[in-house]
């Protein structure tokens, strides 16, 4: 019995296909049941004597996935060069850009009426800012830190302007977060220009303590970058600026 030698190789028809087409191309699918169909025909008619091995097989089956995956990639290109005609036709002179800026000024527009109404709901609300100044309101000085890890023991020092302590707050043992606190003014103390200091450790190790102080919004303003706050008594600090609310 002889080799299958008359039966042309998955080879032989992808050669074939591609040299001459039809007027209406083969689809991927019918491509592939030819290429599947001539395959078993060659398994049945091989010689049993020299029959082809693994290595003809896959070859021949890597085949298939090649035309397979060259089709699919064709038709990808396609797809995207049609997406890209489309978006170059629609930023033509004769129209496009202007509608283009028209949408962009109008978007502008939008996110700036939403920024005035955000900013109308901050007047008058408490903020904290990085800093050590302590706030006095209603005879009370309100502070805050933020533990960078949890401490044994915390304590806050009240200071006058001149850097003297004139007060002092244990607060024992906190874990790590954001913390508040309030301290009593004195009556008959100046309250202006105190500030606090911190003072946290975890046996003989000193923990980091960041400084918040407390602030009203007396206005806000939209500029380029965003909201703009003033406040009472650091000014102006964009929105993005501010640590917390309350």
């Amino acid at each position: 019995m002889s080799a299958l030698s008359a039966v042309p190789s998955v080879t032989d028809l992808a050669s074939a296909s591609s040299g001459s087409k039809s007027p209406t191309a083969v689809s991927n699918e019918e491509s592939g049941d030819r290429f599947l169909k001539l395959l078993v025909t060659q398994l049945k008619n091989q010689d049993p004597m020299n029959p082809m091995d693994n290595a003809q097989l896959t070859s021949q089956m890597a085949q298939i996935n090649t035309v397979a995956g060259i089709e699919k990639l064709n038709n990808s290109v396609a797809s995207m060069t049609d997406k890209l005609s489309t978006q170059l036709a629609a930023l033509n002179p004769s129209g496009g850009l202007d509608k283009l800026e028209a949408t962009l000024q109008k978007m502008s527009g939008q996110f700036l009426q939403a920024q005035t109404l955000q900013g109308a709901g901050m007047v008058g609300r408490q903020v904290w800012t990085s800093g050590n100044a302590l706030a006095v309101e209603a005879g009370k000085g309100m502070g805050a830190f933020e533990l960078a890890g949890p401490a044994d023991a915390v304590t806050v020092e009240v200071l006058s302007p001149a850097g003297h302590v004139v007060g002092q707050m244990d607060l024992g043992a906190q874990a790590s977060g954001r913390r508040t606190f309030q301290w009593p003014v004195p009556e008959g103390m100046n309250p202006a220009g105190l500030s606090f200091r911190v003072n946290a450790r975890a046996g003989a190790d000193a923990i980091r303590a960041n400084p918040q102080s407390a602030d009203r919004v007396n206005a806000v303003t939209a500029g380029p970058e965003g909201l703009v706050l003033q406040l009472s008594r650091s000014g102006s600090m964009p929105v993005n600026q501010i640590k917390a609310w309350s």
